[in-house]
Parts: structure tokens; sequence; C-alpha cells
């Protein structure tokens, strides 16, 4: 592998020449370079330091960049399929439309890092730092942020390490098959998202806003949902055991079929939602609106429903067997066919 060093490397795009593919480049300096459009293939370039520089097309295509310092780098449409960018500082760079398909990011910071449209498929994002970064309509179908241990495989591993989503905002990405195993999306914005199949277990998803989000098959266990906004979504079929969705927004959102046993949802606002057939057995729902919520056939029994209101609900051939009801308002509800906590059916 040729080696080059930063002065011979400016001097050779200056006139003209594109392609350094192949070439040794580690631990070079090139502060504020401009090496747009260049073709970096398979280039070894890790621990070097390229702050303000501008990449825009380059073609960084299998390169390796692990240790690489890009603050304030931009990247536009950048070829990285396949880079290893493991353990870079990216922070506040620009990656709008960039291509970073099986890339691997593992304990990258991408901070506040611009990755609009960008195409993060099977991306190995574990431990990665995306803090207040903009994902809008990016794709990150199948990628890997899964909670993982620093130095793992090391033989020496330490405290586990997520993935930062802290503030990220994920509008309309495509989020489907993903991995999020006990990562951090405080305040996260996945407004609009598909989440199809995606994995939240363990997940931090404090006040995330999923307002019209597609949630089919998704995976919600012991993640902590509280105070989240889920207005309108879509979240059938979704496994949420033992979650948190204490003070949630969850007017009328489609929870069909859905699976959520021990789920601690205290004043909760679920009205108009439809929870047909949703198993809610152990449930804590008390002090909860839960005015004209559809809960057909759905599982209640051992439910804690004290204090919440069910007023015009259509509770239609639930199960309530030992629920919790007292102070519970029934004002106008459809108890057709009902088993009630005493075993009683409902006419």
């Amino acid at each position: 592998m040729a080696s080059i060093d930063a002065t011979e490397l400016i001097e050779r795009y200056t006139a003209g020449e594109r392609d350094f593919s192949g070439m040794d480049l580690q631990g070079l300096r090139l502060h504020g370079a401009v090496l747009d459009q260049a073709d970096l293939l398979n280039v070894n370039l890790s621990e070097g330091y390229l702050n303000h520089s501008s990449l825009a097309f380059a073609c960084l295509l299998r390169a390796n960049l692990r240790k690489v310092t890009m603050v304030d780098t931009r990247l536009w449409g950048a070829n990285l399929n396949q880079a290893n960018l493991s353990h870079g500082n990216f922070r506040n760079s620009d990656l709008h439309g960039a291509t970073l398909q099986e890339a691997q990011l593992f304990q990258a910071n991408l901070s506040w890092a611009v990755l609009v449209d960008a195409n993060l498929l099977s991306t190995d994002l574990r431990g990665v730092d995306l803090t207040s970064a903009n994902l809008t309509a990016a794709c990150l179908y199948g990628a890997n942020l899964r909670i993982d241990r620093v130095g793992e495989g090391t033989g020496n591993p330490t405290r586990p390490r997520p993935a930062n989503l802290t503030n990220a905002i994920l509008c309309k990405a495509d989020l489907r098959g993903a991995n999020f195993t006990g990562a951090n999306l405080y305040r996260a914005d996945l407004r609009w998202a598909d989440l199809t199949n995606a994995i939240f277990v363990g997940a931090d998803l404090r006040e995330v806003k999923l307002q019209g989000a597609l949630m089919d098959n998704t995976f919600f266990t012991e993640a902590n949902l509280s105070y989240g906004t889920f207005t309108g979504a879509v979240m059938t079929n979704v496994k949420a055991e033992r979650a948190l969705l204490v003070d949630a927004e969850l007017q009328g959102v489609n929870l069909t079929d859905s699976v959520l046993p021990d789920v601690k949802a205290s004043r909760s606002q679920w009205q108009g939602a439809n929870l047909a057939n949703v198993n809610l057995i152990r449930a804590d729902l008390s002090r909860s609106d839960m005015t004209g919520v559809n809960l057909r056939g759905a599982n209640l029994i051992e439910a804690y429903l004290a204090r919440t209101n069910l007023t015009k609900a259509d509770l239609s051939r639930a199960l309530l067997n030992r629920a919790e009801i007292s102070s519970t308002n029934f004002t106008e509800t459809i108890f057709a066919g009902t088993t009630m906590p005493d075993g009683q059916i409902r006419k």
C-alpha cells in the first residue's frame, strides 16, 4: 500500500488528480482540506485529522476511518459503504444523503450530525452517540443499535454502553427491523417513522414523539415510554410486556391484537383508542382516561382500573376477572358478554 504525505496529496488533487484508492494515509492531518469527489476506495485514513474539510460525493467505499477526526466536515452524498468508522469523531458533520450501508460505526461520535436522507442499511451503530443528530427520512433498515459492552470480545468487558439518540430527529425514518435494545432515545422525534419489526427492548423512550408512526410487530418489552406521545400511531401486534407508559398520550392509537401484560400505564390518555383483543393482564391503568376506547375481547384479568374513566367504552366480551374497579367510571359503557370481576357474565 503506497503512502503519501498531506502536502503531496493536496498538490496532486489541486493538479486535477482524483484517484487515490488503496493509499496509506494513516494519521494524515488535513485540516480544512477540499477533497470533493475524490476516489478514496480502500484507503487507510485511520487516526487521521480532517476537521472542517470537504469530501462531498467522495468515494470512501471500504475505507479504514477508525478513530478518524472529522468534526464539522462536509460529507454530502459520500459513499461510505462498508467503511470502518469505529470510534471516529464526526460531531456536527454534514452527511446529508451519504450512504453508509453495512458500515462500522461502533462507538462513533455523530452528535449534532446531519444525516438527512442518509442510507444506514444494516449499519453497526452499537454504542454510537447520535445526540441531537438529524436523521429525517434516513434509512436504518436492519441497523444494529443494541446495547453492548465496552471492550466486548477483548476478554475484559466493562459497563454496558447504549447507543445515545437523545433528542435525535428521526421523522419519517425507515427503522424497519432495526435493533435498539437498551438504546437511549430520550425525547427522540420519531413522528411518522416506520418501526415495523423494530426492537426497543429495555430502551429509554421517555418523552418520545411517535405521532402517526407505524409500529406493526414492534417490540417494547420493558421499555420506558413514560410521557411519550403516540397520538394516531398504528401499533398492531406490538409486544410491550412490563413496559412503562405512565402519563403517556395514546389518543386514537390502534393497538389491536397487541400484548401488554404487566404494563404500567397509570394516568395515561387513551381516548378513542382501539385495544380490541389486547392482552392487558395485570396492567395498571389506574386514573387513566379511556373514554370511548374499544376494548372488545380484551384480557383485563387482574388489571388495576381504580379511578379509571371508561365512559362510553366498549368492553364487549372482555375479561375482567379479579380486576380492581373501585371508583371506576362506567357511564354508558357496553358490557355485552363481558366477564366481570366476580366471574359473572353481563348480558
